[in-house]
This record gives C-alpha cells, sequence and structure tokens, in this order.
C-alpha cells in the first residue's frame, strides 16, 4: 500500500521560510504567500512575507503589510522594529519615528531601539530629541549583562576577555567604546582612536564616547579634531561641567587663552567651591600675564583645599611672587597631614616639597630649601622613567649618523618652507627669553612649544624599535627626497593651527628638539635653528629645582640633569663640526651683558632687519606659558646668573656628571 504524503503545515513551511529569508527572501516569500492562501490574515505569515519584502527591496509594499500588523496588535516589539526599520529605509521617517517610539516604549532596555530612533530623529532634524534617544541607549546598554562582564574584565586588566566578550558586537556604540578603551590600555592609539570614532559616528549622542574621543585627539595632538568635538559635547541636552572643562582645555592646549578664561570664570560663578577649577583659572590667568588675578586664583585654590600641591607651586612658580612664614607654615602643615604611603596623594607631596623648596629658597634658608627640593625630586624620580644610558646612546646614534659625508650624500629634499625658526636648548637656559625677543619683531610670530617634531621623530624611531630597520642610520638613510618633503610638509601643516597671526615666520620653542637637527635640516632644509645655551651649573640647578607639568624626565636627579647636559653639548658641536654655520647660538651670559649686540647678530642670522621692538621684548604682549613667563615680562636682570652658588656645597653630583664640559663653558671640551 502506498503512503499518502501529507502536505506540510504551515508552521513548517514558516519555519523553512525564515531560513531562507535572508539569502533567498524570494523563495521566503513565496511560501509565506502559500500559508497566507490556506490562511488569509494568519500574522507570522503576513510578518514574514513583509519581511521578505523589505529584504527584495519593495519596501513600500513591506511597509503596508506591518503597519496593518502593527495597528492590529500594537504590542509585539518584533513587528514595531520591523515596521521602524522598514518606513527609514523608504524615507517615512514619521512613520519611522512613531514605530521606534512604540517600541522604545515597550522595551526601554533594549538599546539597539534607542539608536535606531536617534538615527530618524535626526533625519527628521529632531537633533535634541536624537541626541536624548541615544543616550537613552547608552543607559540601556549599561544593564547588559555581556557588556558588564566586559567592563569588569576590562577594569581588572583582563583585556584580552573584555575584547573576547566584545569581538562580534562590531556596529554596538557601548561596545565600540569598551574595545577602544582595551587599545587604549594597551598602547595602541590608532584602533582606539578608530573604534570611539565609529562609536561616536553611531551614536552622535553618546557623550562619554564623544568626551573619551576628544581626549585620545588630545593625546595625539589632533587639536582641530578635538575642539570640534568639544564644541558638540557642550550642546548636549544633559549639561555637564565636565564638558566645558574640557572644551576649556582643548582652547588651552590651542592658545585660546581668552576664552578658556571666560568658561572658568562661568563655572565658578556658577559653583565657587571648586579648587582644581580656580587653579586651572590661575593657569590661563598667569599665561596671559595677569599676575595678581592669577595669584588670586591660586590662594583661591589653596584656601579650599590647603593639601593642594600644584596649586602651591603654580604660586611659587609665578618667580615673581614670594610666599611668606604664614604660606611656609601652611604648606608644612599640610605636608604633615599626607600619609607617605597614599599613591593617590604623591603629587601633592612632591609639588609642596618643591613650592617649600622655593619659599624657603626667597627666605635665604638655604639649607632648609635644599632639602625640600631635594626630597621633591627624589619622590618624583620614583614616579618617572628615564634611562641616562639609553638616552646616551641614541645620542651617541645621532652623532654618528649626520656626518659631513652623510649629509652630502643625503643631498638637496625635503620641504623648502623658511617659516619655522627652532629655538632649542635645555629648559631654563634662556629660550623663553630668546622667544620672547624675536615675537617682538613684526615679521615673527611667537607660537609655545610645539610637540610636532618630536612626533614624527619618535614615528621614524618606531620604525627601529620595530624592527623595520638595522639602527637609527639605517632609517634615516632609506628617507627618500618625496618622503622627507612629505615630513617637512606634514610638520608646516600641523604647526598651521597654532599660527593665529599672518607673519611669515614663527617660533617653534620645544627646546628638545636639538636631539633632532639632523632630522629637522633634512625635511625642513631652510628652517633656522637657535640654540640657547647658559652656563651648566646655573642651568642644570635651575631644571633640577623646577617641576615640569610634564616631560623633561631627566631633571629629578642631579647626576642624570648633568649627563643630560654633557650629551646635548656633545651632539651640537658634533653638529657644528660636520655643518658649520647651520646653527646659531645665543650665550644667555653674553645676551645679558651686551643684549643689544647679541639682538643684532640673532636677527641677521634669521634674515630679518634689526627692529627696537626687539629690545622692549617685556612690553609685547603675548601668551607664555612656560616656566619664565613672568620674567619675559621684566626687562633683562642679572640677578639669576649664579642662583646655584649658594648651594655649591651639595652639588657634588651635578659637578661631576658635568665633568670637562663645566669648565670649557660656553664651549665644548676639546677632544
Amino acid at each position: 500500500m502506498i503512503q499518502q504524503l501529507r502536505s506540510p503545515s504551515p508552521q513548517q513551511s514558516l519555519a523553512e521560510a525564515e531560513r531562507l529569508l535572508e539569502k533567498q527572501p524570494h523563495l521566503a516569500l513565496g511560501k509565506a504567500e502559500a500559508v497566507l492562501r490556506a490562511a488569509p490574515g494568519f500574522p507570522p505569515a503576513a510578518f514574514l512575507a513583509a519581511r521578505a519584502l523589505r529584504r527584495m527591496g519593495k519596501g513600500k509594499q513591506a511597509v503596508a503589510t506591518l503597519d496593518g500588523l502593527a495597528r492590529a496588535n500594537g504590542r509585539v516589539p518584533a513587528v514595531l522594529w520591523e515596521l521602524g526599520q522598514a518606513a527609514g529605509e523608504i524615507g517615512d521617517t514619521p512613520r519611522a519615528i512613531a514605530a521606534l517610539e512604540a517600541l522604545t516604549r515597550l522595551q526601554p532596555a533594549v538599546a539597539s531601539g534607542w539608536f535606531l530612533l536617534a538615527r530618524q530623529l535626526r533625519k527628521a532634524k529632531r537633533g535634541q530629541d536624537a541626541w536624548r534617544a541615544d543616550l537613552s541607549g547608552i543607559h540601556a546598554s549599561s544593564r547588559d549583562p555581556e557588556l558588564l562582564k566586559a567592563a569588569v574584565a576590562v577594569n581588572e586588566g583582563d583585556l584580552d576577555t573584555g575584547e573576547a566578550l566584545l569581538a562580534a558586537r562590531v556596529d554596538d556604540p557601548a561596545a565600540l567604546r569598551l574595545l577602544g578603551e582595551i587599545a587604549w590600555r594597551r598602547g595602541d592609539m590608532t584602533p582606539a582612536l578608530e573604534r570611539v570614532e565609529k562609536a561616536v559616528t553611531l551614536a552622535p549622542g553618546f557623550d562619554l564616547a564623544r568626551d573619551f574621543l576628544i581626549r585620545l585627539l588630545l593625546q595625539t595632538n589632533r587639536l582641530p579634531e578635538a575642539l570640534s568635538h568639544a564644541e558638540v559635547l557642550v550642546q548636549s541636552p544633559v549639561p555637564s561641567p565636565g564638558h566645558r572643562l574640557i572644551l576649556a582645555s582643548v582652547l588651552v592646549r590651542l592658545g585660546h587663552q581668552e576664552r578658556a578664561a571666560e568658561l572658568y570664570r562661568a563655572l565658578l560663578a556658577e559653583q565657587p567651591d571648586q579648587p582644581q577649577v580656580w587653579q586651572n583659572l590661575g593657569h590661563v590667568l598667569k599665561t596671559l600675564g595677569e599676575q595678581a588675578e592669577a595669584v588670586d586664583a591660586y590662594r583661591a585654590a589653596v584656601s579650599r583645599q590647603p593639601t593642594m600641591g600644584e596649586a602651591w607651586w603654580s604660586l611659587a612658580n609665578l618667580k615673581t611672587v614670594k610666599l611668606g612664614p604664614d604660606d611656609i607654615a601652611a604648606m608644612e602643615a599640610a605636608l604633615a597631614t599626607l600619609d607617605p604611603a597614599d599613591e593617590a596623594r604623591q603629587e601633592d607631596r612632591f609639588h609642596l616639597h618643591f613650592s617649600l623648596g622655593k619659599a624657603l629658597e626667597d627666605a635665604k634658608d638655604h639649607a632648609a630649601s635644599f632639602a625640600h627640593y631635594d626630597q621633591g625630586n627624589a619622590l618624583r624620580r620614583t614616579m618617572i622613567r628615564h634611562d641616562a644610558d639609553a638616552f646616551s646612546a641614541e645620542v651617541q646614534a645621532a652623532k654618528d649618523t649626520f656626518t659631513a659625508a652623510f649629509i652630502a650624500q643625503m643631498g638637496e629634499g625635503g620641504c623648502p618652507a623658511p617659516d619655522p625658526i627652532f629655538v632649542v636648548g635645555l629648559p631654563r637656559s634662556g629660550s623663553t627669553l630668546v622667544e620672547q625677543i624675536m615675537a617682538s619683531h613684526p615679521m615673527i610670530e611667537g607660537t609655545m612649544e610645539l610637540p610636532e617634531m618630536m612626533m614624527i621623530a619618535a614615528r621614524l624611531q618606531s620604525r627601529v624599535d620595530e624592527g623595520e630597520f638595522a639602527d637609527f642610520g639605517a632609517m634615516i638613510a632609506s628617507l627618500t627626497p618625496a618622503d622627507r618633503s612629505r615630513l617637512g610638509e606634514e610638520y608646516i601643516e600641523r604647526t598651521r593651527i597654532h599660527r593665529q597671526t599672518d607673519r611669515p615666520l614663527f617660533i617653534d620653542k620645544m627646546p628638545n628638539n636639538w636631539q633632532h637637527i639632523g632630522l629637522i635640516r633634512l625635511i625642513l632644509p631652510n628652517a633656522k635653528i637657535v640654540d640657547a645655551r647658559r652656563h651648566s651649573m646655573s642651568c642644570c640647578f635651575s631644571g633640577w629645582k623646577q617641576h615640569f607639568a610634564r616631560g623633561q624626565a631627566f631633571t629629578y636627579d642631579l647626576g642624570d640633569i648633568g649627563r643630560y647636559y654633557c650629551d646635548y653639548v656633545g651632539l651640537m658641536a658634533a653638529w657644528d663640526a660636520q655643518a658649520p654655520g647651520t646653527v646659531h647660538r645665543v650665550i644667555y651670559e653674553r645676551m645679558v651683558a651686551d643684549t643689544e649686540a647679541e639682538v643684532r647678530h640673532l636677527l641677521d642670522y634669521i634674515g630679518v632687519l634689526f627692529d627696537p621692538a626687539c629690545l622692549e621684548f617685556y612690553k609685547t604682549d603675548r601668551a607664555v606659558r612656560t616656566a619664565s613667563s613672568e620674567q619675559v615680562r621684566q626687562p633683562i636682570f642679572r640677578d639669576g646668573l649664579e642662583a646655584w652658588k649658594p648651594y655649591e656645597a651639595w652639588l657634588g653630583p651635578l659637578q661631576t656628571a658635568l665633568g670637562p664640559v663645566l669648565e670649557s663653558y660656553p664651549d665644548a671640551p676639546v677632544g
């Protein structure tokens, strides 16, 4: 007997249609329609047919079916989700918004619905509503178990587990931000930026991701992009003081100090008990030359938080302000309350030691002053990395590479722009004075200590570190004329944002660029290089008792800074021998002794006519961000020429490290 074959059930047909839906939607539609012929209006079949129609590009038909299903039963999330997407794809934005608003009311904890709604709201030009929808999506994501598990792994340092948990979520804004953090923690800035940028693109209202993106952009010195995102962030419908603070920090980096000050003042008007904001305002006012107001701001900070070491140091670091007995007592009391074992307060402690060192120096108590400077430096040295041997080896590699024969062999090349004037040397060498003198000339613009050349050099060095080249010399030799032109043009383009005038020349006063004079000459052959040099004991001691906001890791040990000075003198002497006349040296003590003659020599080298304004540099109104900001607003004085003398008894390690360099100043040792 032949067994009669049975027709598949509607459920079986729909299950088969579901399997066909993504790759063969036309076949899935056929099966769904067959079910509908047998059971007209059967909702599961109608829903599957609509989904198939959407995938076949028949959006209007899909919307019509889905709209009917939604009217019949508007509490089915899957129908609303599909209707929202289908209506959005055919440009029926109002219908898409209505469906997705209904969906998010039903399922407020499902982040993807909020993000889809936000995209449709943006199409309708409802920007603030879209922003709130994105924020609701992020709030929903914060309850996602898988995301929470990944976040815990990342916070515990288990980056591999966190990344594995998130690997498949390549279109999830919250997951992408966390993946960006994982890359950042590993030091992989390129993927970090790519992931966080994608998170912000997918959910422009994701404020925390945009905040993180701004910080990443600041770390990579992409300042125009950081400013653009910061300007967006302050428009958030959920205002936060932190948004204005990060905008202010970007403005400071770009040199827009006045607008940053306005932001800080507005924040303080709303909530005056914010010591950090008072301190930030003080920094800006100091840069602008508004010294009395800066002092008031710093004192407002320490009055609200007496242990705030950086604010005390900022007061001491004004140089023209002397902290009196009451200040010394207040700092000593603050220091006594800080537990030496508390890692979180180490910065306050070393700042207070530096501040007390300066206050006691002004009081002529040199023994106590040295003790505090010594403790501050010793503590700071434990918190930074500086390998003096490795650094000396890098300097030697540069000396070995840039011989006269090598320079001749490389031939012409690089970007011909004559704009940059590099002022190099050690910190506290008089470089800010040299910069201020030149910036008083109508042809020359002063900017700030620009990091661009150091970033280019670091990127090239990484090619050696990663094994692409055997050594530094091989890497430099590989640079073609086109490479050198491209790198020089990159420098000019990246520094353009810092130029606020139409003056044809500008100053880059990053002192550490002495390490890269060979590279500068290869990629910017028409740039000028000015070496600001000061007596080794004066310069090194001044640097040692100065706490720098960033960098200059060699300054926190007398032996380290002495070796660094010797490396600097040695490389500059080698360059003078191989390429004489390409670097102009300004000896600080000569500038003090005969300012006009030295200024004329300097301007002759730059190639501009003498201008009397350069002798009245202290009248030039411009922002100055270095430790010498107040000193260069006064005529040249001699008081600091031998400030190290009262401390000579304790400076043996420095004198030993300097060796022959100390005796030969201002020239380099012979041989």
